[in-house]
């Protein structure tokens, strides 16, 4: 099963972190850009060819250290036709590589559309008598506040492909606890979502107990997390807000069960713009890019014991 593919990676690895690949313009060394520019002119395509570079060069110096990548699809969408072929490329580089892919989609519909953002991304289309996998990833990420008909679809698509999901339960945004900590009968809005996912994936359970219905739950509201983990048991966690957003290793050690499994935590800018913090202007970005994964994953050691 699929969580399992992640699990044994993290374990192997000893390092229980996702790369989030949000390649922003400014957070692009300016070579990688420039020469784009000299090749394509200043257009679109010179904008995603960049991008695709500098995932590619992310992806080459983090393949050995970090289990999982995480493109966020809205800074590829933004640039257009050229920019979702920069993120197709992007995701079978890293498959190329070995690497767990989770697509941060973020997609929130119901019925046929719901139906047809899973397949996208997670299963296959069919053309005539051929048949082609658009973006082949391992995960995405969607919002569950649509409720069980906006997740269905994709459960449906996870069993028969063999993949997994990450349903938003607790952001890590400042602004989160406006709807998610409102109370709704005896529970926190976002328990309520909690408990829908965990009731969703219940027979879906691989070797590790983990279901396909994963969790977004952030690291920087450390004691929901805590009290999520208790009460989600058979749910794998998906946890941003470490480093850039205030979440630290002790605050994600709650998201880990009593082996070290059952969680992978993000960090987008501190380990994609480590370069902007050496004064090389960007020539290191790789070994910079290394550096911070290290760092990182030695940080979360200090806290989680992965046995």
């Amino acid at each position: 099963m699929s969580f399992d593919v992640l699990q044994d990676k993290i374990r192997a690895m000893k390092n229980p972190t996702v790369a989030g690949l949000d390649p922003k313009l400014e957070y692009i060394p300016p070579h990688i850009l420039e020469h784009q520019i000299a090749l394509h002119g200043t257009t679109l395509r010179a904008a995603a060819e960049a991008v695709l570079a500098f995932n590619c060069g992310l992806i080459d110096a983090l393949c050995d250290i970090v289990p999982a990548v995480k493109p966020q699809s809205a800074y590829y969408e933004m640039l257009g036709s050229c920019g979702i072929e920069a993120l197709e490329r992007t995701i079978q580089y890293a498959k190329s590589k070995d690497l767990f892919v989770i697509a941060d989609i973020k997609r929130g519909d119901i019925g046929s559309t719901a139906a047809a953002y899973s397949q996208a991304y997670l299963d296959c289309v069919s053309i005539g008598s051929e048949t082609f996998e658009p973006f082949p990833c391992d995960a995405v990420t969607v919002n569950a506040y649509l409720g069980s008909d906006g997740l269905r679809p994709f459960l449906e698509t996870c069993e028969k492909r063999d993949k997994c999901i990450f349903a938003l339960v607790k952001t890590s945004n400042p602004s989160s606890g406006e709807l998610q900590d409102l109370i709704a009968g005896d529970r926190f809005v976002y328990t309520v979502v909690g408990d829908l996912i965990q009731r969703l994936g219940k027979g879906t359970e691989g070797q590790y107990g983990f279901s396909r219905m994963g969790a977004v739950v952030g690291a920087t509201y450390p004691m929901d997390l805590r009290s999520l983990r208790r009460r989600l048991e058979h749910v794998f966690f998906l946890v941003p807000g470490y480093g850039a957003q205030g979440g630290s290793g002790d605050d994600v050690r709650h998201a880990f069960n009593q082996f070290g499994h059952g969680a992978i935590v993000n960090s987008s800018r501190g380990i994609i713009c480590a370069w902007q913090k050496t004064g090389k202007n960007g020539t290191d970005y790789q070994d910079a890019a290394r550096a911070a994964a290290l760092e990182m994953r030695d940080d979360l050691r200090r806290f989680i014991s992965i046995v």
